[in-house]
């Protein structure tokens, strides 16, 4: 080797690929498969930014999240808890577990107003399953496999998960899966609610995104947006409050141009033209 020559490095891979396609999906992909897409702060604030840009951009209805590689997300980076010694529990106490998670936490995703799909590829598990949940519906691989793993750690349910787990698989199923932090399978995820199918491998990106694409094609976006606030803040509700809340809104969206574009569109047996988001409260 000559003087000057010098040895090109090899250019680090960005930690979640981001694709915006024609039918209004955008699919983010968790991309450190060497890691198993462990969670971290690079990662975690490229995923948000990515998220951001969706939430930001017209041309996207709905939004699948999946993994690269075996995982779709096998919990925290181990790689970003160097800072816990497992010989002094002062390191472990430094540990500046925001810095890990990122600025956000997984429940910002339930706050977003488009849908957002989880097609779990792999391995979910600690804050990957955190993650999973907090999207509005999910699809797994045939073999994936699921554990909270928290109390097998030595940790409790992180960011949420103790609030929403409950809600979609009941209390007695998730003191089961949070108690035990055993592993269980997609099938058994299925039966227990906490996805909506299993799919083989192969088909598991292309059906989360077909089922996408038929919410963007079919699906007005300011209807999903007050839908999905709807949902999420009624659990905070009772039934009487949600109720009533539902009669107000019910009558804000039938002045709006979407409640005429969609009952039209039935009518003439047609697919609907949907306007985009155009803000917050549109």
């Amino acid at each position: 080797m000559s003087v000057g020559d010098h040895v090109a490095q090899p250019v680090a891979a960005e930690p979640v690929r981001y694709e915006v396609r024609e039918t209004g999906v955008a699919v983010l992909t968790l991309n450190r498969p060497e890691r198993m897409n462990g969670w971290g702060g690079g990662l975690a604030t490229t995923f948000y930014a990515c998220l951001d840009d969706a939430e930001a951009d017209p041309d996207v209805r709905a939004i699948v999240v999946t993994g690269s590689g075996r995982a779709f997300c096998a919990g925290a980076d181990m790689g970003d808890l160097t800072t816990i010694s497992a010989t002094t529990v002062d390191a472990a106490a430094d540990t500046d577990v925001g810095q890990l998670v990122g600025a956000r936490h997984p429940h910002a995703v339930m706050t977003m107003r488009k849908p957002v799909i989880a097609a779990i590829n792999g391995a979910c598990a600690g804050m990957g399953l955190t993650l999973a949940l907090a999207c509005d519906a999910r699809f797994a691989a045939e073999g994936a496999k699921f554990t909270t793993s928290f109390a097998r750690r030595g940790l409790i349910a992180e960011y949420g998960i103790s609030w929403i787990l409950p809600r979609i698989v009941g209390t007695g199923v998730a003191m089961d899966l949070l108690l035990s932090g055993r592993v269980f399978l997609a099938d058994e995820a299925a039966r227990l609610g906490l996805v909506n199918a299993v799919l083989p491998a192969e088909d598991l990106l292309s059906h989360a995104v077909g089922y996408a694409e038929d919410i963007a094609a079919n699906c007005a976006p300011s209807s999903l947006a007050v839908i999905k606030q709807q949902v999420y803040a009624d659990t905070m509700r009772t039934v009487f409050e949600a109720s009533d809340h539902a009669e107000k809104l019910m009558h804000e969206s039938m002045q709006r141009p979407d409640f005429i574009e969609g009952i039209t569109s039935f009518f003439e047996k047609r697919a609907p033209n949907f306007p985009p988001l155009k803000g917050e409260g549109q």
